[in-house]
């Protein structure tokens, strides 16, 4: 039976589509399956009424047949719609795209690792050229010299990341990046039959560049500060999270054969208890050491604590009562140690990275702008940076870059049907930079914190109350890059006290209970 909407649901439903003339009153939804298709991670699309109806045309194959090889899928193709929305380093020099009106033959490509497979399309839908070629030095330069007669070409691929992306870029070529579920959809409406090859992946990219192009929005390359601070941001964080499976395993195996390190500390990220096994890799060995070699690795290591030394002593020198026994120990001690040892190596690089990182963002045009976020800090506002960028033209609204993030929830609206869902289909590394900035802001900050702690009292999970918390600073960050003013606390309470905030209100009823 369906549910009517509950009048007092936390957070309605925003409008999920891409509207720039979109009024605050209206809820555009976007279909889980239209021809537009979803946002593509790099290059939001524009939404433009009334699309011109354009016949469909039938796949013409050349006079002249083409030899292609059979090709095999591409390691990275089964888990494209899973890939982080990876920027590729362009040249200094960038090159203006073309306008859509000056477009004349319009390209899908379907990319793989090592070949590639172009089909293109006149202005008539009818195929001109249909080729493949590797993915190498000489198969690029037939690439460009195949191309040479259509000056005004635009490419439709079906990512916004990736080695062709990037080589497309350097060439100047007019690139439409497609959203994977977008291209399916456009597969389908050409063969509904579900047959499935890469001349007729290639040709349903062409011919919906062709149609539906005019509403898309081209890929535009970054500045190279810019998108060098992208990709050592986002590698970064695939360093943490290689590290985090390394703790995990480090973890596992001392369970197996030596509890008492898993008792006496806590924190497995800090480098000091990587150490601590370094030097007493067994029971045996650390309850050998003596008490004087404990006393000195604890100051050594910043780890004396009069609240904790005590029993940590205490678990040292019994450490030997509890063990495995002496084939699991001298296995799970070498695993032990290789993995604190990468884990060393790991973190050394991680040092580095974070260097790197820093200068580049103190070298940003936009470093006071994101530096002046509360609760960002030196590790979130460079990542912040680099997830979200500073051109408002991207996103269009404020809305936009909330979909983007993953903050605006999925709507659904079917007569009395009104259903909300967490939005999966978004850039993984905005959103997850989102959610630690907006955990960390609720500390940082007076409103912030009364907000979140409403939501709590309201029912939500802590994880679902941090998601609105980012739904409502990333508005106020898309007008910060829109007027390129930093952050004004003073200014943002005026505007709440102007508009008659409850956030405010409740701000205030809690300064006044505690006489702060």
């Amino acid at each position: 039976m369906a549910r009517r909407a509950q009048p007092s649901s936390p957070q309605p439903a925003v409008n999920n589509c891409a509207a720039p003339n979109m009024k605050s009153s209206e809820k555009l939804l976007r279909p889980r399956h239209t021809p537009a298709g979803r946002i593509a991670p790099d290059g939001a699309r524009s939404f433009v009424p009334n699309l011109a109806k354009v016949s469909r045309s039938s796949p013409v194959r050349l006079a002249a047949p083409v030899s292609k090889s059979e090709r095999t899928i591409a390691r990275e193709a089964p888990g494209i719609r899973l890939t982080f929305d990876r920027a590729t380093m362009h040249s200094k020099k960038v090159t203006p795209m073309k306008p859509w009106n000056q477009i004349t033959h319009y390209a899908g490509f379907d990319w793989a690792r090592d070949h590639h497979l172009l089909v293109i399309l006149d202005q008539q839908g009818q195929i001109v050229a249909d080729f493949q070629f590797e993915h190498s030095v000489e198969g690029w330069k037939s690439f460009r010299d195949k191309t040479a007669a259509f000056s005004n070409l635009a490419v439709a691929i079906e990512t916004s990341q990736g080695a062709a992306v990037d080589q497309l870029l350097q060439y100047g070529y007019t690139v439409y990046p497609v959203n994977p579920a977008a291209a399916a959809s456009y597969r389908q409406r050409k063969a509904p039959s579900g047959t499935k090859t890469d001349h007729l992946d290639g040709w349903s990219l062409a011919d919906a560049l062709r149609v539906d192009g005019h509403g898309w929005k081209a890929l535009q390359p970054l500045d190279e500060l810019s998108c060098e601070l992208r990709l050592l941001c986002r590698d970064e964080v695939a360093l943490i999270e290689q590290r985090t499976l390394l703790v995990n395993q480090l973890q596992q195996a001392l369970v197996e054969y030596y509890p008492a390190a898993l008792e006496a500390f806590e924190d497995w990220v800090n480098p000091s208890t990587w150490e601590f096994v370094l030097q007493f890799p067994t029971p045996e060995a650390l309850v050998k050491a003596g008490k004087r070699r404990w006393e000195k690795f604890l100051h050594t290591h910043r780890l004396w604590r009069s609240e904790t030394v005590e029993k940590r002593l205490a678990i040292f020198s019994q450490a030997d009562q509890f063990k495995a026994s002496a084939p699991i120990t001298k296995a799970k001690s070498q695993l032990a140690l290789s993995l604190c040892k990468l884990l060393r190596a790991l973190q050394q690089q991680l040092d580095q990275y974070r260097q790197q990182i820093e200068a580049l963002f103190t070298r940003h045009p936009d470093h006071d702008l994101f530096g002046s976020l509360p609760g960002a800090k030196t590790v979130l506002a460079p990542r912040l940076l680099a997830a979200i960028g500073t051109d408002p033209s991207r996103y269009t609204t404020f809305q936009v870059l909330q979909c983007f993030a993953g903050t605006a929830p999925v709507s659904f609206e079917s007569g009395q049907i009104h259903k909300a869902k967490v939005r999966w289909a978004c850039d993984k590394f905005l959103r997850h930079t989102v959610h630690l900035w907006a955990d960390c802001f609720r500390r940082a900050s007076a409103w912030g914190q009364t907000y979140y702690r409403k939501k709590r009292q309201d029912g939500m999970s802590h994880a679902c109350a941090i998601r609105c918390l980012g739904q409502r600073l990333l508005k106020i960050v898309f007008r910060m890059i829109s007027d390129k003013k930093p952050y004004d606390a003073e200014l943002h309470a005026r505007n709440q006290q102007k508009h008659g905030s409850w956030v405010l209100a409740l701000v205030e009823k809690t300064a006044a209970q505690t006489g702060e």
